[in-house]
């Protein structure tokens, strides 16, 4: 038997074992023996002493000592509790936490674990993750003012049986830099050596793209005229001049139909994107589009374009990353049909379970004012920016920035390098509040900022979370679901790459149909109606 099918098999017996737990989440009160010591507000956030365990991810676990950062030790000190983070790679992690699901010894709480909505939902109906609507509503001040605020966020979080099961990582809808993720960057250097204006639409973008193309002496490499992590980042960035995407990339195969105002529509098998198809396999067989894009990862992008050998690329920020300052972008692309939709907008819910709290820990109350503190601007700006005076100062008009230390480390080290011993953010999946005025990564810079304002004209008026499935639904997607939605990606690379013909749309949009898209997308309508009905 292979490890996963063992995994498999003990991932079942738990949901037999746990089949009395299952009506865990019917009642939303989840009060522990131990409610007494909790403070009301303010610091210490207990009476006593308290010891728990989290189960972490993180990009590099073996980094640094994570519990000996500035932000736990300091807030170990101001709450009297102690953490013990065991910490995991993000890399396998999924695996390292069904197993401990599985074997029954979980932890306190998942944090920064990347906890799906589909765990969320299954392990919450078991009861081993514990509701939290009546432990938010009492003691989680900060972050029930967000739910309030952004009602889209609620929505989000709000699992089929009702209840909300975790705190998310969610990004500031008005803080758009963020959410535009990873624009199209165009050279602008290379744009004046070619005496060309900055393209606007899909057919000048080719031009553009051909005359890198023509012009091998604009770069000391091999010029690379159009490149980005993956295939994936391509289409979800140029698939808004056809017109597709228009409640944003957290939806890779479903969104609104124009011409029905409410009515999902499954545009992965529309006419118009056959056409958007067609001109990715234009760009990708007259080697316009890196050719390793299927294949090298995102340091070899970085290489690439550190050495000045790209004309346009989807990436985050090249000043910061590639080290490059004369690029630009944000503006969408105008299409055939007049279509100029900046698609490429990422849901403000980025993590769902982002941190949740399982039936073992005997102090749910403390716990959730422990991670509520970060979703206030005191605790944020601690959590991101570290220690006024040492990593951040707070300008004349109210604006932080990172000190000299940290940007022009005297040591040579990187501003992530510098800031590692103060804060644990970086490398993503954290939970928390994240706003422009204390998140300075390179979405704040000035140049990503113009990016967000450029975009902002043409994004989608609403952009959408991933919605949540019930059990049964979920078993769905995960089976015939995945089996679909991966022969797409699959033959959509054949059809860019020339490997499988156009001409052949016909049939692989009636297999498609055959392989179960009408169940598929009736599972899409009564999450997308849940969805809708959360208020």
């Amino acid at each position: 038997m292979t490890k996963k099918h063992c995994l498999l098999i003990a991932v079942a017996a738990l949901g037999v074992a746990t089949t009395a737990c299952a009506d865990a989440g019917e009642d939303t009160a989840t009060e522990s023996e131990n409610k007494d010591i909790v403070n009301e507000s303010g610091f210490p956030i207990v009476k006593e002493p308290i010891e728990l365990t989290f189960f972490t991810g993180k990009s590099e676990p073996n980094s640094n000592n994570f519990e000996e950062t500035y932000v736990w030790k300091t807030y170990e000190e101001m709450t009297d509790m102690k953490i013990n983070f065991e910490l995991a790679a993000f890399d396998g992690l999924a695996e390292k936490r069904n197993l401990l699901f599985a074997s029954g010894n979980y932890p306190d709480a998942f944090y920064s674990a990347r906890l799906t909505a589909s765990d969320l939902a299954t392990y919450g109906e078991q009861g081993i993750l514990i509701p939290l609507d009546d432990l938010i509503e009492e003691y989680a001040p900060n972050f029930k003012a967000a739910l309030d605020k952004h009602p889209d966020l609620r929505k989000g979080l709000t699992m089929p049986d009702g209840h909300i099961y975790s705190f998310p990582s969610y990004y500031d809808p008005d803080f758009l830099p963020m959410l535009i993720g990873v624009p199209l960057w165009i050279n602008d250097e290379w744009l004046d050596e070619l005496g060309m204006e900055r393209p606007t639409t899909t057919d000048a973008f080719y031009d553009y793209l051909t005359a890198v193309k023509n012009t091998p002496e604009l770069a000391e490499g091999e010029v690379i005229p159009f490149s980005g992590t993956n295939m994936t980042e391509i289409r979800g960035q140029l698939q808004g001049a056809w017109g597709f995407g228009n409640r944003g990339v957290g939806h890779k195969f479903i969104d609104v139909d124009p011409e029905n105002e409410g009515e999902l529509r499954f545009f992965r098998t529309d006419p118009k994107y056959k056409e958007f198809l067609e001109y990715l396999n234009k760009l990708y067989t007259e080697e316009l589009i890196d050719p390793e894009v299927y294949t090298h990862d995102s340091a070899q992008l970085l290489a690439k374009g550190a050495e000045g050998r790209i004309g346009a690329v989807i990436t985050s920020n090249p000043e910061t990353l590639m080290n490059q300052d004369h690029y630009s972008g944000g503006e969408a692309l105008e299409g055939p049909h007049g279509d100029k939709l900046y698609s490429h907008v990422k849901p403000p819910l980025v993590h769902v379970g982002a941190f949740a709290i399982t039936d073992k820990n005997e102090h749910p109350e403390a716990t959730v004012r422990w991670i509520d503190y970060f979703f206030g601007e005191e605790g944020a700006t601690f959590y991101f920016m570290g220690k006024e005076g040492e990593t951040y100062t707070k300008q004349e008009d109210g604006s932080l920035e990172y000190t000299e230390e940290i940007t022009d480390n005297p040591d040579g080290l990187t501003q992530d390098q510098a800031l590692a011993s103060y804060i644990t953010w970086l490398g993503g999946s954290y939970p928390g509040y994240v706003q422009e005025h204390y998140f300075k990564g390179s979405e704040s810079l000035p140049n990503s900022i113009e990016n967000g304002e450029k975009a902002a004209a043409n994004a989608p008026e609403e952009i959408w979370n991933a919605f949540n499935y019930t059990r049964e639904e979920q078993q769905f997607r995960d089976s015939v679901g995945a089996d679909l939605e991966t022969f797409i990606n699959e033959t959509e690379d054949a059809f860019i790459t020339g490997r499988k013909p156009l001409s052949e749309w016909d049939d692989y949009v009636a297999q498609v149909e055959a392989m179960g898209l009408e169940e598929y997308m009736s599972i899409q309508q009564a999450a997308y109606e849940r969805y809708q009905e959360v208020d």
